[in-house]
């Protein structure tokens, strides 16, 4: 069996910059991590791995070249071999053009049975790039999945949906995005680290998986951030100062005309 693990490089939720003018986040501006999702992904390959002797797991990423680091952590965790997509026509490709390169990728990179990916990315929470992918590959795709199992042809997995938990099969090959309940992601041993670290991967650009400039980053992407900006909250606080005596009645008063005047009173 051949599973294909698709990871992201995403910045520490504290530490999230975007370009003001291009709307593109900034990805070498601050320490980055493996996509916490993606972590129980890659988890939920090994255990597939160990189950099914002779099963080979790839993992694969897209991002610059830092993002090897991330690969180095899939195979530590239990992945055979990692796969860099990295190439300047990348930056700033939205969900469709992310998806239209992982899709290339996948094919390029051999057979596979099962992919698994988290089911979004903290980054961009929107949860589109895994099944987008499923599309462009032509191959049936499960989202939010707490429970898998793999019989023959078939695969098996519970879903979580807002009814509750949802029951469904599909055959082989497909797509899986998963919820963090799959499995609690053991910690990589440190020989595991130590071997990983020795691996080297190949590095693939729009030529090795042959997509025109066009189809990848900013021109390969059908949507676009416009403008990026903080919020801004804005408090018109008015202090009232009641003294003894009398003047507790006007202050009370005051209060409350303010709390009507905003229908946050019921008579």
């Amino acid at each position: 069996m051949d599973i294909v693990v698709l990871i992201k490089q995403v910045p520490g939720t504290s530490n999230v910059r975007m370009d003001p003018v291009t709307g593109v986040m900034i990805r070498d501006a601050s320490e980055t991590v493996m996509n916490p999702l993606d972590e129980h992904a890659v988890a939920e390959a090994a255990r597939i791995k160990a189950l099914n002797p002779g099963t080979s797991v790839t993992a694969i990423t897209m991002g610059p070249g830092s993002a090897k680091k991330i690969l180095t952590e899939a195979c530590a965790r239990g992945a055979d071999r990692g796969i860099l997509l990295s190439h300047r026509t990348f930056g700033g490709s939205d969900t469709i053009a992310t998806a239209r390169v992982l899709a290339a990728a996948i094919q390029k990179q051999g057979t596979f049975d099962i992919i698994l990916a988290g089911e979004k990315a903290t980054d961009g929470e929107t949860g589109q790039t895994g099944p987008m992918t499923a599309t462009l590959l032509n191959i049936p795709v499960i989202t939010f999945v707490r429970r898998l199992s793999v019989e023959g042809g078939n695969i098996r997995a519970q879903r979580l949906v807002e009814e509750g938990v949802e029951e469904v099969e599909a055959k082989l090959p497909a797509l899986i995005t998963v919820v963090r309940e799959i499995i609690t992601p053991p910690l990589p041993t440190l020989r595991n680290y130590v071997v990983a670290r020795k691996l080297s991967f190949p590095v693939w650009g729009p030529e090795d998986l042959g997509l025109k400039e066009n189809e990848t980053g900013l021109k390969g992407s059908a949507t676009r951030v416009v403008k990026v900006f903080s919020p801004k909250l804005s408090r018109n606080t008015e202090f009232i100062t009641a003294g003894q005596g009398e003047g507790a009645g006007p202050a009370v008063r005051t209060i409350f005309e303010a709390l009507e005047k905003r229908d946050l009173l019921k008579r």
